[in-house]
C-alpha cells in the first residue's frame, strides 16, 4: 500500500462554520427581506461580484492549466472542471441581474486584486497549477462559506452552491500523491509553493473586504449579525486547521 491508498488521506470536509441554535436576524429572512437595508443589499451585491469574477477567473486557470495537461485524459477532466466553474459564474451573473445589478459594474471593483493574485501565483508546471487550484481555491470557498452563514436565507442557498467542488480536489489529491510516490524531492518544493498560496490568498481576502466599505461593515458586525472581532479570529483559526488537513491530504508538510 502506498501513502496516498491510506484511508486517512482522503480529501478533508471543506471548514463549516461554527455552529449556533438556528438562524437569527437577517439569517433568518429571505432576500426580499433582507434587501430592504440599502446597506445589506450593497454588501451582497459586493459578495455575489466578488463571487462571479473569481469564478470567471477560475474557469479561464482551469483552460489555462488544461494546456499543461501530461495526458489527453487529465486535459478532459480539467475541461470538465473548466465548464462547471463557468457554470457557476452563470448562476451568480443571472443573480445580479434579476436583483437589478449590472453584473459586469459589479465584478469590476474586484479585477484587480484578483487578478494581482494570480499574476503573483502563476504555476510554473503541471503539479503548481493542482496545488494552486486546490490550495488557494479551497481557501476562499473556506472565507465564503463563513460568511453565507450570515446571509439571507436565498442568498445563502445561492453562494453555497456555486462553492460545491467541481471535482478539483479529489482529482488534485490523486496526481499530486502519485507524483511525490514516484519522486519524494517533489514533496519539498510543492510543500513551499502551497505555504506561499497560503499567505497570498489570506492576504488578498483580506485587501479586497478592506476596500469595499459594505462588505467589511457586513463582516464585522454592522450589517447581518456579522462577525465580532473574537470570531473573526476563530474564523481564520478554523480556515487555517482545514488548511492544514489538505496539505496532509497532499501528502505536504503545511
Amino acid at each position: 500500500m502506498t501513502s496516498s491508498d491510506k484511508p486517512e488521506n482522503a480529501v478533508p470536509a471543506p471548514v463549516e462554520p461554527a455552529e449556533t441554535a438556528g438562524p437569527t436576524g437577517v439569517a433568518a429572512k429571505d432576500w426580499a427581506s433582507a434587501a430592504a437595508d440599502p446597506q445589506y443589499r450593497a454588501a451582497v451585491v459586493d459578495l455575489l461580484g466578488a463571487l462571479a469574477y473569481g469564478e470567471l477567473a477560475a474557469f479561464e486557470r482551469l483552460a489555462e492549466d488544461a494546456k499543461l495537461a501530461p495526458t489527453l485524459a487529465d486535459k478532459a477532466e480539467l475541461a470538465k472542471m473548466a465548464s462547471a466553474e463557468f457554470h457557476h459564474f452563470e448562476r451568480l451573473r443571472n443573480r445580479l441581474t434579476e436583483i437589478g445589478q449590472e453584473p459586469t459594474a459589479a465584478m469590476e471593483p474586484f479585477v484587480a486584486a484578483l487578478d494581482g493574485f494570480h499574476r503573483q501565483t502563476a504555476p510554473s508546471d503541471w503539479l503548481e497549477g493542482l496545488v494552486k487550484a486546490y490550495v488557494g481555491d479551497s481557501i476562499a470557498s473556506d472565507f465564503y462559506r463563513e460568511v453565507a452563514a450570515r446571509l439571507d436565507s436565498d442568498t445563502r442557498e445561492l453562494v453555497l452552491a456555486v462553492l460545491d467542488d467541481t471535482g478539483h480536489a479529489g482529482f488534485a489529491v490523486e496526481k499530486v500523491r502519485a507524483a511525490i510516490d514516484a519522486d519524494p524531492r517533489v514533496g519539498g518544493r510543492l510543500a513551499l509553493w502551497a505555504r506561499r498560496l497560503m499567505g497570498e490568498a489570506l492576504s488578498q481576502s483580506q485587501r479586497v473586504v478592506a476596500d469595499r466599505d459594505a462588505l467589511s461593515t457586513m463582516l464585522v458586525g454592522g450589517v447581518a449579525d456579522g462577525f465580532d472581532l473574537a470570531e473573526v479570529g476563530r474564523m481564520f483559526t478554523r480556515i487555517t486547521e482545514a488548511h492544514t488537513k489538505r496539505m496532509a491530504a497532499l501528502g505536504l508538510a503545511a
